[in-house]
Parts: structure tokens; C-alpha cells; sequence
């Protein structure tokens, strides 16, 4: 990023609460309009119990959940009231509720944080773990009460914009660009001085990250097919060695090359359909444990198991074929007579 890039973000103009609540005053499209802003490493208490310093305090309005991505597992949700009169209650996510409260009710009990008393008034459903990290390590107060606690010249408020229907998406955002740029009296034809974070967009992001992944495990899984196949075709070959009179005994008696070619293919399969269907099982039983020690929920993708055995069958036939053809073509008389 070059220094005239750094210098425009760097000197851009905080969004602050009022323009949120202009802005939610004002915009018509949205079914939503929320602001949530967090912070970290602050102490929170419950008598003599401390969650840990990770926990996020997150200061948000009565839509700020649904920008966590979360519900109301008992209790209630912020309200505006809540909002409008600076209140000093709060939502605690579940690992906070294990920390404090692993044997009692935490509703209507009160937490310390930095100092001040906060009246608990609702959990979160559990979220489980997202990458290795918690999602359910964060308490939730309103907005105005987080602004006079923890705000510094720093803080710009994060607000979610939810349309009515995919097809109203675009007129939404437009809408509420426009709104936010005469609100923060852009110029213009000039840049916007603020961000704005699409879906679509987060989904390339994460596409992005996970396309590198993806690639890697594709490479992995060819190697580890190739060196399958080999395995597999030199283990037929051994069959073949050993088996040479069993095989010049069935040719004698009226068995074909054909006949030969499928018995020894059909081997090839059967071994390959073996690692196959171990390595399902296997992969079925790892999923479920990753599950279990993650809190998420186990999903069997029942059509990508049939993929794998249908490739392991190709990878039988392909690498099973050199060996059954070796055995085919063997000289009955010869084979008889091998020692």
C-alpha cells in the first residue's frame, strides 16, 4: 500500500453515533439498520470469578445479535430503551456464562466490568468454535452505555444494513451509500470516506482463503491416490507371480483370457474398494469427533462418500489392469509347468 493510500485511511473521519442515527432515521429500503462496535481486555467479573482477558465486550443496539450471528437462548434482547437511556445491562455469550456461572442461574445477577456493575438480562445460544476460534467468548451492552465507557478518538462504528429481498440488495446499498456520503458530506465525484462490506464480497474473501487450501488438499489427495495405485498394482503383480499354475490350471480347463483379464480386475476393485470404504468410515468417525470437541454441528456428505468409492473403483481398474493383463496373456502349457 503506498504512503498516499495510508494517509487517506489513516485521515479519514470516524463514523460515529449520530451519523448511524441520522442515517437510520433517514433510510427507507432497509428492514434493518444496527451499529455494534467492540473491544477487548477488559476485566469481567462475577465475585470472585474472572472470565478471561480475550473476552470481546461488544457495544451494540437491538439488531447488534443479529450481526453476531446469534440468538436469545434465555432472557431477553437489548432494547431501544435500553439504547436511549444508557442502561447498564448485558448479554453474556456462553463462554462467559461457563466462566462466571458453571452453577447457577445468571439472569438477573450482576457482572463487573472495568469497574462498573452491569445487570444481566439475557445468553446467547451457544455458537461453537469457527476456526479454532470461540464465538461465544463476548458480552453485549447498548451501544450509548459502551460509547461512555470505552469509546476513544479512535472509535468508528461499525452498521449493518439488512435489505428487504435480494432483489431490492442493490437499490438498498445505493440507497444508503448515498445517504451516508451527504451525511459525511463526501464531494461529488469523490471517493467514499468509508468502507462498505458486501456479502458477496466477504464470500470472495473467504473463497480466496480457502481456494489455496482446497488446492493444497487436491495435490495431497492425487499423491496419495498414485501411491494407492502402486501399492495396489504391485500387490497384484505378487498375485500374479504366485498364482501362475492356479492360473494355467483355469486356462486348461476352458477359462479365456476375458475370464482371466476379469477375475484378476475384479481383485484389483475389491482392494481398492476396501481402503475405500475404511477410509470412510475412518473420515465419518473423525468428522463426528471434530464435531463433538468443537460444539458443531456433524454433516455426512453422503454423495461425496459415493464419489470416493466410484474413484477408488477407477483407481483399481487403472492400476489393476497391468497385472490382469500380465495374467491374461500367460501360455497355459507354460503355466502348468511352472514350479
Amino acid at each position: 500500500m503506498g504512503g498516499h493510500t495510508r494517509h487517506k485511511y489513516r485521515n479519514r473521519k470516524n463514523i460515529t453515533y449520530r451519523q448511524y442515527e441520522e442515517l437510520k432515521d433517514r433510510a427507507q429500503l432497509p428492514v434493518m439498520v444496527s451499529v455494534i462496535d467492540g473491544t477487548g481486555g477488559k476485566s469481567i467479573k462475577y465475585k470472585d470469578k474472572q472470565a478471561k482477558i480475550s473476552a470481546a465486550v461488544n457495544g451494540g443496539d437491538e439488531g447488534a445479535l443479529r450481526s453476531l450471528k446469534t440468538y436469545i437462548a434465555d432472557g431477553r434482547d437489548l432494547t431501544k430503551q435500553d439504547v436511549d437511556f444508557s442502561r447498564n445491562v448485558v448479554i453474556l455469550g456462553m463462554d462467559i456464562v461457563d466462566q462466571l456461572f458453571p452453577f447457577e442461574d445468571p439472569l438477573g445477577k450482576y457482572i463487573v466490568v472495568n469497574g462498573l456493575k452491569y445487570r444481566v438480562i439475557g445468553i446467547t445460544e451457544r455458537q461453537g468454535n469457527l476456526f479454532g476460534q470461540s464465538q461465544d467468548d463476548f458480552i453485549l451492552i447498548p451501544i450509548t452505555t459502551y460509547l461512555r465507557q470505552f469509546s476513544s478518538r479512535w472509535t468508528s462504528l461499525s452498521i449493518t444494513i439488512e435489505a428487504e429481498s435480494v432483489e431490492l440488495y442493490d437499490k438498498t446499498q445505493d440507497e444508503v451509500v448515498g445517504i451516508m456520503r451527504t451525511i459525511r458530506k463526501v464531494a461529488p465525484g469523490d471517493d467514499n470516506d468509508f468502507e462498505v462490506a458486501s456479502n458477496d464480497e466477504l464470500i470472495d474473501t473467504f473463497g480466496q482463503f480457502t481456494g489455496g487450501v482446497k488446492l493444497f488438499a487436491f495435490a495431497i489427495s492425487i499423491i496419495a491416490l498414485v501411491v494407492a495405485g502402486i501399492g495396489i498394482m504391485n500387490i497384484m503383480l505378487v498375485s500374479v507371480s504366485d498364482r501362475i499354475k492356479e492360473i494355467g490350471i483355469r486356462k486348461a480347463v476352458g477359462a479365456n483370457r476375458r475370464d482371466i483379464l476379469t477375475q484378476f480386475l475384479t481383485e484389483a476393485v475389491f482392494l481398492s474398494e476396501f481402503g475405500g470404504i475404511a477410509g470412510v468410515i475412518l473420515g465419518v468417525a473423525g468428522g463426528n469427533a471434530v464435531a463433538m470437541i468443537f460444539n458443531i454441528p456433524a454433516v455426512i456428505p453422503l454423495d461425496w462418500a459415493f464419489y470416493g468409492l466410484l474413484v477408488c473403483s477407477l483407481i483399481g481398474i487403472g492400476f489393476g489392469s497391468y497385472p490382469a493383463y500380465r495374467a491374461a496373456k500367460l501360455d497355459p502349457i507354460e503355466s502348468l509347468h511352472y514350479d
